[in-house]
C-alpha cells in the first residue's frame, strides 16, 4: 500500500520571512496589478464573486481578503483514486508521490539513436509499463497521439490509460466536448457519477499563461471541470527572464499568482472543488530564450513552490525529474535525479514529469521510465530519512558484539537490512568479472531488457462488460 506517502519537508530553500514576503508581494499583484481573463464565462464568475473587472481589457483584480477567503474554501487534502484501491493516494501536507507527465511529441529509441512521432500505441505501451513500476505512483498522460485529430485526442488518451493501468490517471485536456466525453467514460468505469466524485479515478490539467493571464479555452475548461467536481490542476510555467522576472524570487511571485488564479476560480464556481496548486516553473536558456527542463533552478523553484503550497494549505503539483539531454547519458541521470530529489525533500505532494521525459520535455523513452523508477526509489528512500529509536540505535547489539566483532550474522541485521537500505532493481552492483560475464551491459541496455519483460508480462484490461459499454457509448475511441 502506498496510500500515506512518505513525508518530506526537510529541505527548505525559503525561510519563513521569505515565504511571507513572497505571499505579501503576490497579494499586492492581485490587488494592484491584476490578471487577464479571456474567458467570458470565467470573467462573469469573477465579477459575481466581488472582483473589480475591466470588461474592455478583461482585467480582474481581487482584494487580498477575498483571495484568502477563496483559498480557505479549497480542500487541504485531495484523494486521487486508482481502479485498484492500493493505488489511492492523498495529496496534502508534506506527503510525497511521483508520477509521469508531459505531452511528448516524440519517442526515442536508444538502440538506433533516432526518435519518431508518438502514436496511440506508444501511450498504451507506456501505460502498461508504468502500471508495473512501483516507484511511480500516478499515471499522468505523457504523450500526444500524432495520428489522431484533436477532436479524438482527449477521449483516446484517457481510454488508453484507463484500459491499461489501475493507477490514478491525470491528464491535460484540449476540447470542451472531449472533457465531457472523458467524464462520462470515467463515470461508466466508476459505476456512476456519484461514485466517480466519491472515488475520482481521473483528474484534469488546465493551464495558466505566464505572466498573469488565463486564455479563453482553458478558462472555459476550468468552469466545466469545476462544475462537475472533478479534481483539477491549474499549473503555471513562468520562465526566468522570459515570462517572469529573471530572479528566482520574482519567478515565485508570478508562479504563485498564476496558479492561484485557477484555484480561486474553481472555488468561486463550486466551493470545495478539489483544486491543486501547481508549478512548472523553470529557467530560460539565455542564449536563445528556449525553455529548459533539467536545470537545478527548476528543482529550487519547485521545492520553494512546495513551501508556498504548504503556507496556503493547498495540495501541490510540482515538476521535476526531466533532462535536456537527447540521449540516455550521465546528464540524463544527474539532471533527473537532482530536481526530483529537491522537490521530494521539500515535501512536494505530486512530482509530475518525474519519469520518462528528455530533450526539453519534447521526447519520451521506454527505457528512461525504468531508469527513472530506479532513481525515484532512491529519492523516496532519501525522503524517508533516518529513523532513530532504541531498535535502530542498537546499543544492546553493539555491547554484545564489542570491539573487533562483526554484525553480519546478527538477527538485527536480517531484520533491518531490506527496509533500511534501498534494494535496486536495475543498478549494477556486481564485481567487474561478474558484470563482464553477463555481457557488460550499460544502464539503458539493462533497462531495455526490463521493458521487454514488463510489457510481455502485463495483462490488465478493463472488465469486459465495462469496456464494451465505454466503446458503445463514447464516440471516437480507436480500439
Amino acid at each position: 500500500m502506498i496510500q500515506n506517502g512518505s513525508v518530506g519537508g526537510s529541505f527548505k530553500p525559503l525561510t519563513e520571512e521569505s515565504i511571507d514576503r513572497i505571499h505579501q508581494t503576490a497579494m499586492e499583484v492581485f490587488e494592484g496589478v491584476g490578471f487577464e481573463v479571456n474567458s467570458e464565462v470565467a470573467l462573469g464568475f469573477f465579477k459575481r464573486a466581488g472582483a473589480w473587472v475591466d470588461d474592455e481589457k478583461h482585467l480582474v483584480r481581487l482584494s487580498r481578503k477575498r483571495v484568502m477567503e477563496l483559498i480557505e474554501m479549497a480542500p487541504s487534502e485531495i484523494r486521487l483514486c486508482g481502479q485498484d484501491e492500493k493505488h489511492d493516494i492523498f495529496l496534502g501536507g508534506q506527503r510525497v508521490y511521483t508520477g509521469t507527465g508531459g505531452t511528448a511529441l516524440y519517442i526515442y529509441d536508444p538502440n538506433t539513436g533516432q526518435k519518431q512521432l508518438t502514436t496511440l500505441d506508444d501511450l498504451k505501451r507506456i501505460s502498461k509499463l508504468v502500471d508495473q513500476l512501483d516507484n511511480i505512483h500516478l499515471f499522468m498522460l505523457p504523450t500526444y497521439p500524432s495520428e489522431l485529430p484533436v477532436e479524438q485526442v482527449d477521449v483516446n488518451r484517457f481510454f488508453a490509460a484507463l484500459d491499461n493501468t489501475t493507477k490514478h490517471v491525470m491528464g491535460g485536456v484540449y476540447t470542451l466536448d472531449g472533457v465531457k466525453q472523458v467524464m462520462r467514460m470515467a463515470e461508466i468505469i466508476a459505476g456512476s457519477g456519484e461514485r466517480l466524485r466519491q472515488r475520482p479515478l481521473i483528474s484534469m490539467i488546465t493551464l495558466g499563461i505566464s505572466p498573469l493571464k488565463m486564455d479563453r479555452q482553458y478558462g472555459d475548461l476550468v468552469v466545466t471541470i469545476a462544475q462537475a467536481g472533478i479534481p483539477l490542476v491549474y499549473p503555471a510555467e513562468p520562465l526566468c527572464g522570459a515570462t517572469s522576472p529573471v530572479t528566482l524570487a520574482g519567478n515565485l511571485v508570478i508562479q504563485t499568482v498564476d496558479s492561484l488564479i485557477g484555484v480561486l476560480l474553481a472555488q468561486i464556481i463550486n466551493p470545495g472543488t478539489p483544486a491543486i496548486f501547481g508549478s512548472v516553473a523553470s529557467s530560460t536558456d539565455f542564449r536563445d530564450l528556449k525553455y529548459l527542463a533539467g536545470p537545478v533552478e527548476m528543482g529550487l523553484l519547485n521545492a520553494a513552490g512546495a513551501q508556498m503550497a504548504q503556507f496556503y494549505k493547498l495540495p501541490f503539483y510540482a515538476t521535476g525529474g526531466m533532462t535536456d539531454s537527447k540521449v540516455l547519458d550521465a546528464q540524463s541521470g544527474y539532471e533527473s535525479a537532482l530536481t526530483s530529489l529537491l522537490c521530494a525533500l521539500a515535501g512536494a505532494n505530486f512530482i509530475h514529469d518525474a519519469a520518462g521525459l528528455m530533450e526539453f520535455a519534447l521526447t519520451t523513452c521506454y527505457e528512461k521510465y525504468v531508469i527513472d523508477n530506479e532513481i525515484l526509489g532512491m529519492v523516496m528512500r532519501a525522503v524517508k530519512g533516518i529513523t532513530v529509536n532504541d531498535d535502530t540505535l542498537a546499543f544492546d547489539l553493539i555491547k554484545q558484539v564489542g570491539p573487533g566483532g562483526n554484525f553480519v550474522t546478527a538477527k538485527h541485521t536480517r531484520q533491518f537490512m531490506r527496509g533500511e537500505h534501498y534494494q535496486p532493481l536495475l543498478s549494477d552492483r556486481d564485481r567487474r568479472e561478474e558484470w563482464e560475464a553477463g555481457g557488460g551491459k550499460v544502464t539503458w541496455e539493462r533497462a531495455a531488457r526490463k521493458v521487454k519483460e514488463l510489457l510481455a508480462n502485463h495483462s490488465y484490461r478493463l472488465p469486459a462488460a465495462i469496456r464494451q459499454q465505454v466503446l458503445s457509448e463514447i464516440a471516437g475511441i480507436v480500439d
